[in-house]
């Protein structure tokens, strides 16, 4: 079975899932630097879980009008961007709006990259296959609370997100360089028929 695709899906999987849960441990630390209290941080993962409700479903629409391989790569690229302006924010509103950015970016990331497995798989070794993707996803939400804590302590609550940013970088590359080619497909309109 070819490891490669599974894990370059994993690694992206992995960072999403475990920026969902790294910032639990840092709200008191982000809460002082940006003069709001914790409970109003909140606020945050509302957005980023909104955000995931909101994007999730239009990602297989998405995947087949610009191409699985297109929307992952930009999907990371997005993600690093919500990243950056997560690490850079000054306010609530600008944390709040830069965590719902990068949720779509998470978005996008969970159902395509499955996608793309499913279309690069072979069916007898698909299941093999999704144990690769899967497990590195799942253990990022373990993980992120107590990396959180220790990179909040021991450096600043800003490395957080900047970390983000090589690993996406690094994931666009290979994504770039191995996952297959996927044409964009003629696709309806995202939009409900006209009633009569």
């Amino acid at each position: 079975m070819n490891r490669i695709i599974p894990l370059i899906l994993a690694v992206a999987l992995f960072m999403e899932n475990m920026d969902s849960t790294v910032i639990a441990t840092s709200l008191p630390a982000i809460a002082v630097d940006i003069h709001t209290s914790p409970i109003a941080l909140k606020l945050a993962l509302t957005a980023y879980l909104v955000s995931l409700a909101i994007f999730i479903p239009i990602s297989g629409w998405m995947a087949d009008r610009f191409g699985a391989k297109n929307v992952f790569r930009a999907a990371i690229g997005v993600f690093i961007l919500g990243s950056v302006a997560c690490a850079i924010s000054n306010s609530l509103p600008a944390f709040v709006v830069s965590r719902f950015l990068q949720g779509i970016g998470g978005a996008m990331m969970t159902p395509v990259g499955r996608l793309v497995l499913v279309r690069a798989t072979p069916k007898s070794e698909l299941v093999a296959a999704m144990s690769w993707l899967t497990v590195p996803a799942l253990v990022g939400p373990l993980v992120g609370p107590p990396i959180g804590g220790f990179i909040t302590t021991y450096f600043t609550w800003h490395w957080i997100f900047l970390i983000n940013v090589p690993i996406g970088l690094i994931g666009i590359w290979l994504a770039t360089r191995f996952l297959p080619q996927t044409d964009a497909a003629e696709t309806p309109p995202l939009d409900f028929p006209a009633s009569c």
